[in-house]
C-alpha cells in the first residue's frame, strides 16, 4: 500500500491529510489557538464524587470539570470494592456496575485526558496514565508487558518481550508498539530511557505545582501523527512549514534516522493541499452528500444522539435484477461508509440504512464487507448484523471532535437545523408583531428593516401584502434594506425618533434581533 502524509500549516490552523493509494483516508485539524487535550496529564483536584453516576468530576484547570468514570480508575489505591466483592480489577474486560472508590472532595490525583471536551461537556479522563513514545508506551504504576497484536511472528514477540523484561523496572508497565518490530535492542532502550526521563519530569513538576496543573503536554497534532503513524509503509511526509519540517527532522534524527529520506519540504508557491487535490476533497467532506462511482450516493447526517447514513441508488441504472443491483450498490456503499467515517471522524452510535435486500446471505455479504473495511480504522468499532429492514447499527470510538465540528461553526441563522423560515412565515411573524405593538402603542409610522431579499419581496412582487399589513394594523410602514440582518430577522424602528422598538414585544422566541 502506498501511503503518504501531507502537513499544511497556516496562520489559523494546522491540517494533516493521509492518503492511501492516492485516496484520501484521514484528515486532522488543529486550530492554532485551541490545541488538543488528549494525552495531556494533569494534577487534578476532585470536585465531586457521585456514586449514583459511577463517576467523579475533577478540576484540571479547564473551563469545565473533567469527567472521570469509576471504570477508568485503574489503581487499587482508589478502589475500595467492586460488585464482585474484590479489591482491584485484574481483568480489564470485565464489566463492573457498582464500584466503590476512596475519593474525597479536594483530593489531588493524576489524570490523563482520553477524550476531547465536546458539546458543553468537559474532557473525559483516566487515572491510568500512559506515555506514548515512538516504539513503546510507558504505563506508570502498572506491572505488565503488552505487545501489539499486529506483530504476528512468535519469535519476534518473544524477542521483544525479553527486551522489555530486561528494561522494565518495578511498578512501570510497558506496551510494545507495532513499529518496534525488527528494531534493535538499542533503539528500544533509547525510547524507554526517554520515556522514563519524561515520567521523572512529570513527577518532579507535580511535586512543585499545586492542583489543578498541567504536568505533561502531549505532542501537537502534527508531531503526534508522525510519532504514531510513521510506519515503514509511509513513502513520503510532505510539509509546507519550515518550523514543522525542522521539528520533525530533529525528532526523526533521534528516534528513526532511517526514515529521514522520506521527509520532504514543500517549496512551490501553489498551496500544498491544492497541488495534490486534497483541498477539493476536504470541501466535499463538509457536505452531507457523498457520491459513489456507480452513481449512487450516501446522505450523512450528524445529530446530537447519533450519526445517520442513508444509502440511495441515485443515478445508478442496473442491468440485472433488483436484488443483484441492491447488493452491488450496498457493497460499494459499505466500502465508502467505512472511508467516510474515518475521514469525517464520526463517532458514537451510527445507523446505516442500506437498500433493502430480500436474502439473508446478501445482507451477510454487506455486513462482512463493512467489517473488512473497518479493520483499516484505528478507532475501536463494534458492528451489529443488518436487520431485515436493512438497518445496521454500529459504534465508533470518539477521541477527537468530528471534522465538521473542527472546521465549521453553528449557523447563527438556522441554529444547526440547516433550514430557515420561509418568507411567508416571516410575514406572519411581522403581522403578529404589529398586532401586539398596536395593542400597546399609538404610533402610526414605523420603519421596517429587512434583509435585501425580503425587502424586495415585500416592496416588489408582494406589495399588496405590505398594503394589507398597513391597512389591517392601521400603521404606515417604510421598508428599508439592512444587509446585516439574517434572512429570518426583521427590525422595527419608530420613524419620529429612530428608536429600535423590536424587542419591546418580547419576540425572542421569534428570532428577531
Amino acid at each position: 500500500m502506498n501511503k503518504e502524509i501531507f502537513i499544511n500549516e497556516s496562520m489559523g490552523e494546522t491540517r494533516i491529510a493521509i492518503q492511501e493509494d492516492n485516496q484520501l483516508v484521514e484528515v486532522y485539524v488543529e486550530k492554532q489557538d485551541n490545541h488538543r487535550m488528549v494525552g495531556n496529564v494533569y494534577k487534578g483536584k476532585v470536585e465531586n464524587v457521585l456514586p449514583g453516576m459511577q463517576a467523579a468530576f475533577v478540576d484540571v484547570g479547564y473551563d469545565l470539570n473533567a469527567f472521570l468514570p469509576f471504570s477508568e480508575i485503574g489503581s487499587d489505591e482508589y478502589i475500595i470494592e467492586d460488585n464482585g466483592g474484590k479489591k482491584g480489577r485484574s481483568n480489564k474486560n470485565f464489566k463492573y456496575d457498582n464500584i466503590e472508590v476512596d475519593l474525597k472532595k479536594n483530593q489531588e490525583i493524576y489524570v490523563q485526558v482520553i477524550k476531547e471536551p465536546f458539546a458543553g461537556k468537559g474532557p473525559r479522563v483516566t487515572t491510568e496514565v500512559a506515555l506514548p513514545g515512538r516504539l513503546l508506551v510507558l504505563v506508570p504504576n502498572a506491572n505488565y508487558i503488552g505487545i501489539s497484536k499486529k506483530i504476528w511472528d512468535k519469535y519476534e514477540r518473544r524477542r521483544l518481550k525479553k527486551v522489555a523484561q530486561r528494561l522494565r523496572v518495578q511498578n512501570i508497565g510497558v506496551i510494545i508498539r507495532t513499529v518496534a518490530e525488527g528494531k534493535s535492542e538499542q533503539h528500544i532502550e533509547n525510547d524507554y530511557n526517554q520515556l522514563i526521563e519524561n515520567w521523572d519530569k512529570i513527577e518532579n513538576k507535580a511535586d512543585h505545582e499545586s492542583a489543578p496543573a498541567l504536568v505533561y503536554e502531549d505532542l501537537e497534532t502534527a508531531s503526534s501523527v508522525v510519532r504514531d503513524l510513521l510506519t515503514p509503509d509511509v513513502e513520503k511526509i510532505i510539509i509546507d512549514s519550515k518550523r514543522l519540517f525542522k521539528k520533525t527532522e530533529k525528532y526523526l534524527e533521534d528516534v528513526s534516522p532511517s526514515l529521514l529520506d522520506r521527509l520532504e519540504l514543500y517549496k512551490l508557491k501553489a498551496p500544498l493541499f491544492e497541488s495534490f487535490g486534497i483541498e477539493s476533497e476536504i470541501e466535499k467532506l463538509m457536505r452531507p452528500k457523498a457520491w459513489l462511482k456507480s452513481g449512487a450516493y450516501l446522505i450523512i447526517e450528524k445529530t446530537e444522539a447519533m450519526v445517520v447514513v442513508d444509502v440511495n441508488s441515485g443515478r445508478f441504472v442496473g442491468k440485472k435484477l433488483h436484488e443483484e443491483n441492491s447488493l452491488k450498490i450496498n457493497l460499494e456503499a459499505a466500502r465508502e461508509v467505512a472511508r467516510q467515517l474515518r475521514l469525517r471522524d464520526l463517532s458514537g452510535l451510527i445507523v446505516i440504512d442500506f437498500i433493502d435486500m430480500k436474502f439473508e446471505e446478501n445482507r451477510k455479504k454487506v455486513y462482512h464487507e463493512l467489517r473488512k473495511e473497518l479493520k483499516k480504522d484505528r478507532a475501536k468499532v463494534a458492528v451489529a448484523p443488518i436487520t431485515e429492514f436493512g438497518l445496521l447499527e454500529m459504534t465508533r470510538q470518539r477521541i477527537r471532535v468530528s471534522l465538521l465540528d473542527s472546521m465549521s461553526e453553528e449557523c447563527p441563522t438556522c441554529h444547526g437545523s440547516g433550514r430557515i423560515i420561509s418568507q411567508e412565515t416571516l410575514v406572519t411573524r411581522i403581522d403578529h408583531w404589529l398586532r401586539r405593538y398596536k395593542s400597546r402603542h399609538r404610533s402610526l409610522r414605523l420603519e421596517l428593516e429587512l434583509h435585501p431579499e425580503n425587502a424586495d419581496y415585500l416592496g416588489g412582487e408582494k406589495k399588496h401584502i405590505l398594503r394589507g399589513l398597513m391597512w389591517q394594523n392601521f400603521v404606515h410602514l417604510k421598508i428599508k434594506e439592512n444587509v446585516e440582518l439574517a434572512q429570518d430577522e426583521f427590525r422595527f424602528l419608530r420613524t419620529k425618533d429612530g428608536k429600535d422598538v423590536t424587542n419591546e414585544m418580547n419576540l425572542d422566541k421569534d428570532k428577531t434581533t
